[in-house]
């Protein structure tokens, strides 16, 4: 889905390799409109996630949610830290991701219910931002208070949040924040792939 803002990804962004425009197209602005978003609109993006692989397809993940202007959002809002709040308070939903730490089947432990986690929040972030949506992850919040206030079981594990709208101009956050709101680059594709056993490389991230 094209949209107006692809061209930064462009003038930045360069791949070694071809692969889908929609992988370089995602990325985490945090300039948003302050506009609502429909049920229909944000379950279309849980229903992506909802299609992850996982082990077992045990599906351990689940999305805690809150949309603005309802009585939740207080709630979410407060677990993140200041400098968190300062921008997604332009957000339409906020959410918790956590993972279930065993298998349902058989309550054993689930060794990859982060890694399977991680393939449902990345399906959710892709939806996202092929429908025009910052999807933005975050682990500056409090972890325990969000165990405590939004009652998540010992069993779940929390992942992170995410701060989710439509996309403002960068002109709209603070300056501080307009310098980094342009789309980041990647290390060295030999530098995460390695043939054989592991070796540590020296490069750094342009």
């Amino acid at each position: 889905m094209s949209h107006p803002f692809k061209s930064e990804v462009e003038k930045i962004r360069k791949t070694d390799y071809p692969v889908n425009p929609l992988i370089l197209d995602r990325w985490s602005p945090r300039s948003m409109t302050g506009e609502e978003m429909s049920d229909k609109e944000l379950m279309g993006l849980f229903e992506a996630a909802r299609w992850a692989p996982s082990s077992y397809n045990n599906q351990p993940w689940r999305f805690l949610y809150a949309k603005r202007n309802t009585p939740s959002w207080r709630l979410f809002f407060n677990l993140m830290i200041e400098f968190n709040q300062g921008w997604s308070k332009n957000a339409a939903a906020l959410v918790l991701i956590i993972s279930g730490k065993n298998f349902e089947k058989n309550n054993k432990p689930c060794h990859t219910h982060s890694f399977d986690t991680g393939a449902a929040w990345m399906a959710l972030a892709l939806e996202g931002a092929s429908k025009g949506y910052t999807v933005h992850g975050m682990e500056g919040f409090d972890y325990e208070k969000a165990r405590k206030d939004l009652n998540v079981p010992d069993d779940y594990q929390v992942e992170a949040m995410i701060a989710i709208g439509k996309r403002a101009p960068a002109d709209q956050l603070p300056p501080e924040l307009q310098q980094r709101e342009v789309p980041s680059m990647r290390k060295p594709l030999q530098e995460i792939a390695i043939e054989g056993k592991f070796k540590t490389t020296q490069s750094k991230v342009a």
